[in-house]
């Protein structure tokens, strides 16, 4: 029983151990839990603009936000499925072609609109990275009911062509940065790609967009021929993409050294328990060989152990006898 209570601490403590080095090795400012928040709590101001006699397919219902989240716009729109996946639809600056899948299916669909504004870096800060545009995106859900609350995410899947996010305002790349697309997911993790142009981004999912700036590296000085007219071999710095690798090789194998470990504390704990059954066996026959030893006496054609006496005689509870 303490065997496996001490291997459940242990495994325990491996589990905690590994969920603080992938925390310590994701992106450091996300805020995945402040954004999902945020979609929650949209996704409720975005329906209430649903509040009027009669809802229009296809029309844009632009939501009101509350006071401490002036800043961000939000709209809704009631699409009905077989349309949506058939025609596809262009709502602000996200361009949905047909062949869109919609998961779990639905008859109709809500597509709510965020625009946070300058509110970006406050629900997505990027280390090391400047917004060129504010974050948007547009998320899926069931329009069954259009006065529902936490109501889950639709998965909007391109398989065709991809979903493009058309950017009317970018700010101007400052000297030394360089331009990238940036898709935060709903765990608040991104993910960066080229932009197809100065102001679009494409994505195959739904979720949240920007196009933002990465501080570069300087340029190296140039290197001057050898003699013999060969430019030297010079050591460049690895990529990010190779520094997300080697994190990641740490976390496995730091994952696959505590499981073998444990695995090793098992097989050491059970030779301990033997051992000792062992030692307590062998000390039991030493004790029972050592023992006082019988004198042994012929009867008949038999022979076999006798007591030499017993070592109380036998007293009369009362001597006197009448």
């Amino acid at each position: 029983m303490r065997l496996l209570l001490s291997l459940s601490m242990f495994v325990s403590l491996l589990w905690m151990i590994w969920l603080i080095e992938v925390r310590a090795q994701s992106p450091p400012g996300t805020s995945g839990v402040a954004g999902r928040s945020l979609d929650v709590l949209l996704q409720d101001y975005a329906y209430r603009a649903f509040d009027r006699p009669r809802v229009k397919t296809g029309d844009v219902y632009n939501g009101t936000v509350p006071s401490n989240l002036t800043g961000i716009r939000i709209s809704a729109m009631r699409l009905r499925s077989g349309s949506f996946y058939s025609r596809g639809v262009r709502y602000w600056e996200f361009e949905i072609p047909n062949a869109v899948v919609v998961r779990p299916y639905v008859q109709r669909l809500v597509l709510v609109y965020q625009n946070l504004g300058n509110l970006s870096l406050s629900y997505y800060p990027l280390s090391g990275y400047t917004y060129l545009t504010p974050v948007v995106g547009v998320l899926a859900y069931d329009a069954i009911n259009l006065s529902a609350v936490n109501l889950p995410e639709l998965n909007l899947s391109a398989r065709g062509r991809p979903i493009l996010i058309n950017f009317s305002l970018v700010e101007s790349v400052p000297d030394g940065l360089s331009a990238q697309c940036v898709w935060i997911d709903f765990n608040g993790l991104p993910q960066f790609t080229q932009p197809v142009s100065s102001n679009v981004c494409s994505t195959l999912n739904q979720g949240h967009f920007a196009i933002v700036a990465e501080q570069t590296a300087l340029s190296p000085a140039p290197v001057s021929p050898s003699p013999t007219g060969e430019v030297p071999n010079v050591p460049t710095g690895g990529t990010r993409n190779e520094g997300n690798k080697s994190k990641v090789w740490i976390i496995v194998g730091s994952v696959v050294g505590g499981f073998v470990l444990l695995v090793l504390l098992g097989f050491l704990s059970f030779w301990v328990q033997r051992y000792k059954s062992r030692k307590k066996m062998h000390q039991m026959e030493k004790a029972a060989e050592v023992g006082e030893a019988l004198h042994m006496a012929s009867v008949g054609n038999t022979r076999a152990p006798v007591a030499m006496g017993t070592r109380t005689q036998p007293v009369l509870e009362n001597e006197y006898v009448p």
